[in-house]
């Protein structure tokens, strides 16, 4: 049988399982309460998960903390611009208007299990003193829909002062995952290439309203690396690896509702030719950006749905699934 998670005895990270026959999907409230495997039953891992999962289970949690590379799928609070912007704990990345690292409380630091049962788990991060925020996030497996998974987060201000965030949702999987997205027209795509001598910039297709990101090698260069900002047609994206196809459903939002920085739905793509393993994709979603006054709170959800793909590994083939489902009332 498929072990969905390839952690080893040594590894020191509480995880919880939800399953049933057709979906299984593994979560940690350590780490900063994430997500780590999600896949039908006897297929792999959809999620791509960091080695660091293992070797650094029990990270240092401070404001000078780093990031560490433990993927999967978590929770981040945005625009990114703002990251570092509305604390007093670190004057240094304040003042360098840093956009890097992500909040340490929030992606780093022991979430408390509020509530643990067959159908599902609430996780509790602690009080940020970098974001201001507290966040709640529940894993729930939908009565019904035996492939469907929901992700509700709320994000409370913990500060006698206004805070101002979206919620951020970031999904993490191998960057040779065929992911699409419904766009009305190009204009609604913001394309930024991180080119310099190591990285060419990104390969893309449009047409017939869906926009998809290619994985093209680059013929001048060591890799690709590059991010896409976009503000869908509809409230959906697909990608599709190892024959199964997931779907990622929000609320649609207006362009308006979404930190002019920011796309409610962002890829974010990096990988080299000699180090195929290390690419990465992120499947990012933004609810809308509010400012919150002291004690309140807001809400966002995604619903994911895995299914069986035995079809062509073609965009053509993979399209038309997509359009199969979308006729039957599916999507």
């Amino acid at each position: 049988m498929f072990v969905p998670l390839a952690l080893s005895a040594q590894a020191e990270v509480e995880t919880i399982r939800l399953a049933n026959d057709t979906l299984a999907v593994e979560l940690t409230p350590d780490i900063g309460g994430r997500l780590l495997s999600a896949h039908l039953v006897n297929k792999p891992n959809f999620l791509k998960v960091g080695d660091a999962v293992v070797t650094d289970p029990n990270p240092d949690v401070s404001p000078a903390a780093n990031n560490i590379g433990y993927l999967g799928h978590e929770v981040w609070v945005g625009p990114q611009s703002q990251w570092w912007q509305q604390q007093l704990v670190n004057d240094e990345r304040r003042a360098a208007k840093a956009v890097w690292p992500p909040d340490p409380y929030l992606i780093l630091a022991k979430n408390k299990t509020q509530e643990k049962n067959a159908q599902q788990v609430i996780l509790q991060s602690p009080n940020s003193p970098v974001s201001g925020v507290a966040i709640k996030k529940t894993y729930s497996l939908v009565d019904g829909n035996s492939n469907q998974l929901k992700l509700d987060v709320e994000a409370t201000n913990i500060r006698d002062s206004k805070v101002a965030w979206d919620i951020w949702f970031n999904s993490r999987v191998p960057h040779t995952t065929q992911v699409y997205v419904p766009v009305a027209t190009m204009n609604d795509v913001r394309v930024e290439h991180f080119s310099d001598a190591t990285y060419d910039g990104l390969t893309h297709h449009f047409s017939d309203g869906i926009f998809a990101l290619e994985n093209a090698n680059s013929a001048n260069k060591q890799g690709r690396k590059g991010k896409v900002f976009i503000q869908p047609l509809q409230g959906w994206m697909a990608a599709f690896r190892n024959d199964q196809l997931l779907i990622i459903q929000f609320t649609l939002q207006p362009k308006s509702a979404i930190h002019p920085e920011q796309g409610q739905i962002e890829l974010y793509q990096e990988f080299l030719h000699s180090e195929p393993d290390a690419g990465l994709l992120e499947l990012e979603v933004h609810a809308p950006y509010k400012v919150l006054a002291p004690g309140a709170s807001m809400s966002a959800t995604e619903s994911w749905t895995l299914l069986p793909y035995t079809g062509a590994n073609t965009p053509a083939a993979q399209v038309e699934f997509l359009q199969q489902l979308k006729t039957a009332g599916k999507l």
